[in-house]
């Protein structure tokens, strides 16, 4: 796993304090010229760590917490993709049981996107953990198809963190799998709870905070175009 360098932590801190100082500056009160020099600072500081980063590499993300807009998220990055011409495959755990809007959308780009919704819904609707283990472990050896094929330049591992959750993966074999990828490949994984084994992996990991939810403070139901 790379490791900051001394130089890259103290570029870091350099950014951090230009940031501190032009917020805890009154602004108004700046004139141009001072807004300038504490800008024209922080953009060279910024442009140095740019010019010695690394050019490309395939990351593990990884998307999770109790809030709202993990699998989101990670469909903002597909879409991109797909902005750039690449190839992607999604591959949902547990979704499936319900048809999402985004694969209707999505269908638009199907010499480009491959999507598999493998899963039969949540395991309280389907209540057969044995059904339920067949589909899990159907989708990753799905999505190990895709790990491994080089056409690919992103896989989404849609709810995966929640067959962990389940006992219906095991992280080990997964981690495995992850080892197999190419280079410049990415691959997405969703959903909360995710081991620490998988976050220890991970090049990218968002965690999304739950502070209020429309469900869960004022009982309104998964509304179209917001959960589906």
């Amino acid at each position: 796993m790379k490791s900051d360098t001394p130089e890259e932590l103290n570029s870091d801190k350099e950014i951090e304090r230009l940031i501190d100082e032009v917020m805890s500056s009154n602004l108004p009160e700046l004139t141009n010229e001072q807004y300038r020099q504490k800008m024209q600072r922080r953009k060279e500081v910024q442009d140095r760590r740019i010019s010695q980063a690394v050019p490309e590499k395939g990351l593990i993300i990884v998307n999770t917490g109790n809030g709202k807009g993990k699998t989101t998220a990670a469909l903002g990055m597909v879409l991109r993709s797909l902005g750039h011409g690449y190839k992607v495959a999604i591959v949902q755990f547990i979704k499936g049981g319900w048809e999402p809007a985004e694969k209707e959308v999505f269908s638009h780009w199907s010499d480009q996107l491959e999507f598999h919704a493998m899963g039969e819904g949540f395991t309280w609707e389907t209540q057969d953990r044995d059904r339920d283990l067949d589909k899990a472990n159907a989708a990753w050896e799905k999505s190990l198809e895709y790990i491994r094929n080089p056409d690919f330049q992103l896989v989404l591992l849609d709810e995966i963190n929640i067959a962990f959750k389940m006992g219906y993966l095991q992280v080990e074999e997964v981690l495995a799998g992850l080892a197999e990828k190419p280079p410049n490949k990415h691959v997405i994984l969703t959903g909360r709870g995710a081991p620490p084994a998988i976050i220890d992996r991970a090049d990218l990991v968002t965690e999304m905070t739950l502070i209020k939810h429309p469900f869960r403070d004022q009982g309104v139901k998964a509304q179209p175009g917001i959960e589906y």
